[in-house]
Parts: structure tokens; sequence; C-alpha cells
């Protein structure tokens, strides 16, 4: 394969494969005897009124008889509150798992469920490419393809990864992908808002709610109407608003903050962390219930350093984005040292170092100078360098000035530039981060 980096041969590994669980509902008894229906949603409704999912046309019925939820833990039927009762294998029941083979009975209208359990195999896509992410990595193709397999669904998707891996280039591709793409794209980062606005900034609320609520506003949710809404950083939700947020995922109904009425939507969820969700419950900081909510599917992003095929691709077209087109040539050793990088901020790291290079270049036709690529334990190119007219304790404190500096430039990168957050990491005090990236010329 030729690229504006010379020429490289790409192997191309085995095609490794994923499973995505299916479920069918075939009616067995009553007047849509035979009809088989996939369930493709999330929250799947059953009942008499036309507007269910599955509409049963029998007196025995309730309008909405029951409904079907997806979660991480597999396929949930939960009856609600019909006339005649919802019954699993003979039993009745308020809520069950279901299990491939057995009979759901809504009034006398008998239903199998099959095929649950069934693996659809999901194939590496051959693409290097899902709308705007793009990496020619056994991981990257795996989650093209598996992507390239859901966007017709309304699956809710939980992205997994570092901070800057392209979670949210990923769900904005998926969005822009399936049919949903001409409504809406909302995001909200659940870590950049004020936990006293988080809860407006999702639901919404009405006038007089709260003190300078001086009208109506609609959250999130509703703004999204017919569309996606992405919510980075799912981690750092507040524990007492996550029953709220699980409501609107088994529901599709929003209550507005001072509201008391419930206002249907219509939208797809995606969800982000970088957090460990599984730590988080067993410490108390995050609700087991809207994990397996979001985690209908999981995407775990590769961080940069584990995917080093995919730099020349992703520097060709940063460059190429950057440069409007006209890219400078790379030369091989430049080349090479972005591959030898480690990468602590990931993918966005790396066009921030494209960037500045761009940006120090007076002339664009001449080959690319990179600035200085640093990691935890120093510049990436060779050994320091020491200065024989300087004392022991001279060269000891410059090397250390140069260990600090690069040290305090990877913390704010893997922080994604929150200085707060930075220093959460750091086990240190703000206000003394605050004086070293003064110190060094790292403060904006």
């Amino acid at each position: 394969m030729t690229s504006r980096f010379g020429t490289e041969t790409v192997a191309r590994p085995a095609p490794a494969s994923l499973d995505l669980p299916r479920c069918v509902i075939v009616v067995l008894t009553g007047d849509r005897k035979g009809t088989e229906v996939e369930v493709r949603k999330d929250l799947f409704r059953v009942g008499k009124a036309k507007e269910n999912d599955l509409s049963l046309p029998d007196e025995t019925v309730s309008r909405v008889h029951f409904e079907i939820v997806r979660d991480g833990r597999g396929w949930l039927v939960r009856d609600l509150s019909s006339t005649n009762g919802t019954f699993l294998e003979g039993a009745a029941i308020q809520s069950a798992y279901l299990q491939a083979g057995a009979v759901v009975t809504a009034g006398t209208v008998q239903m199998k469920v099959r095929t649950l359990g069934e693996a659809v195999q999901v194939l590496p896509s051959e693409a290097e490419s899902f709308g705007g992410a793009v990496g020619r990595s056994l991981g990257m193709r795996t989650i093209f393809g598996l992507l390239e397999r859901i966007r017709d669904t309304d699956t809710t998707v939980l992205f997994l990864g570092e901070t800057g891996t392209g979670k949210d280039v990923l769900a904005r591709a998926l969005h822009d992908a399936g049919p949903r793409a001409s409504r809406p794209f909302v995001v909200v980062d659940c870590g950049a808002v004020a936990p006293t606005l988080i809860e407006s900034e999702l639901f919404g609320h009405e006038r007089g709610a709260f003190t300078g609520a001086t009208g109506t506003r609609q959250g999130a949710f509703e703004v999204a109407g017919g569309g996606t809404v992405f919510l980075d950083e799912i981690g750092e939700l507040p524990i007492d608003l996550q029953p709220k947020l699980l409501r609107v995922l088994e529901q599709r109904e929003v209550r507005r903050v001072g509201g008391n009425r419930s206002i249907p939507v219509d939208i797809r969820i995606l969800a982000a962390t970088r957090k460990d969700l599984r730590k988080e419950i067993a410490s108390g900081g995050f609700r087991e219930d809207l994990y397996f909510r979001l985690a209908v599917l999981e995407v775990s992003v590769l961080p940069l350093r584990e995917r080093r095929e995919d730099v020349p691709l992703l520097a060709e077209g940063f460059l190429r984005t950057l440069a409007r087109g006209s890219p400078p040539p790379v030369p091989a050793e430049a080349m090479d040292a972005l591959r030898g990088h480690d990468w602590p901020g990931n993918v966005r790291e790396l066009r921030n170092v494209l960037e500045r290079a761009l940006a120090m270049s007076a002339d664009r036709s001449a080959p690319l100078r990179l600035p200085e690529l640093t990691s935890a334990a120093g510049p990436v190119r060779g050994a320091p360098t020491f200065d024989g007219a300087q004392s022991y304790g001279e060269n000891k404190e410059r090397a250390e000035a140069a260990w600090e500096k690069a040290y305090l430039t990877w913390l704010l990168a893997r922080a994604d530039g929150n200085v707060s957050e930075a220093a959460r990491q750091a086990r240190m005090d703000r206000k003394y981060l605050h004086k070293l990236l003064k110190k060094h010329g790292l403060e904006e």
C-alpha cells in the first residue's frame, strides 16, 4: 500500500468475529399466528394498539400488554399492568429474563422466543474508516465491522477507553451512518457540566423550578427528538441522578425539573467513559442496573500505543485536514518517532503534535519537523544530554527540570487539559500544580 509516507506492506490479520445475540418473537396462536418479528430495539412493546412494535388484535390482550427491554444481561420481559396478565412458561410474572425457546403468553395469545443466544458473525471490516474514524489495525477494523452491523438499529452502545482514543468520533460516526442521521446529535459531557446544572441539562426544567429558572427549558433528550443523545464521561454522572437517567432509558420518557408530567422521547442513547464502571459499581459510585442498560453493547477502543499501525493513516488524515489539502512531506525518521511514541493523550495528542508542527513550519513544501515528543520518562528521542562546562549539580538540576516539564506535559495530556483532574491524578495540591505549570510555561 502506498501513502505519502512511502511504500509499505500492510499484512491483513486473520479475520476475527464477534457475537451479536438476536431475539425473534414468533406468534403461535390467534389472528397473527405465524408472524415473526425480530426485536431490534432496546425497548420493544407488545399489545393490542397499532402503535406497538408487535400489534396483537385480540380482545384478551391489553392495549399495551408487556414490553421487552434489552440490557447487558439479556432480554427482560416486563408486564405493564395488563388486565389478563403476562405468563412465562405458564407462570404469571411481573418481570423475568427470557431464555431461548421460552413461551410467553399475553391473554390467550402465545408467542415463542426463537434463536435467542444464537450468534451473528460480525467480521472485521475491509474498510479502513467508518465516518470520521480511521484505522487499519485489526482492533479498529473489528469495531468498524460491528458498527456497520448495528448502524440501522437503535442499540444502546457504551464506548470504553482512555481519554483521547476517539470514542466521541465513533459515536458521531454511528449516528451519521444510521437512519437518525438527519436528526440532531446532542452531546452532554457529564464531567464538564456543574453538578447543580446537569439535571436541567439532561431533563430540562419548568419556569420557577429553581432560582434563576426564568423560563421553561428543554433538556438534551427533548432537543434530540428523533435523533441521538451522546452521554460522554457517563461515569461522572452524580449517583442521585442515575435513577432518573435509568427511567429515561427504560421508559423513553422524561420529566423536567419542577414538572409533573412525563414527556415521551424518541431517541437513541450512546455513552462513553474512561472509567472502569464495574469498579465504580463495587465502590458504590455507579448503579449496576444503569450499567446494564447502557452496556447493551460494549465497544472497547484500544489506546494508540496498542495499535501503532494506525499512526501513519491518522497522521496523513490530520495533516491533510490541518494543511487544507496540501500537507508537507514527512521524513521517515519523523514517522518512526511518531510510531515509537507512547501517546499518553492518544489520538488527540497526535493531532495536537501535528498541528504544532505545522504551525512552526514556515515552508509547507519543506519536510515536516516535529516538536520534541515527551513521555513520563522524558524526551523519547535519545538519552539526556550533558554539558561538560557545568558541574554535576548543574547538570542534575537541568535534567530534573526537563523531566519535570515532560511529566507535566504528559499529565496535562492525560487529563485532557483539565488542571483539577491532573492534580487529582498526580495526588498533588492544585495550587502547587499551577505554580509548576507557570514555572515551565505550560499554563495558558
